[in-house]
């Protein structure tokens, strides 16, 4: 199995983790703030999976 699904999922969360953070900054909200930083950290290790996937693929 290739890591492709683990990467894309992990830049799908992080893209949504940012846009959390930013919905979070302009309405003061420390929870959404927080929330979009876990879910951001969540797609970096998930991509980074997906790397590693790729490379004991090979």
């Amino acid at each position: 199995m290739s890591g492709t699904k683990d990467k894309a999922k992990g830049l799908a969360n992080e893209a949504i983790g940012n846009v959390k953070q930013g919905v979070g900054k302009v309405t003061d909200s420390d929870k959404l703030k927080a929330e979009g930083k876990a879910q951001e950290l969540k797609g970096e290790a998930q991509q980074t999976v997906g790397k590693v996937k790729d490379k004991l693929d090979k």
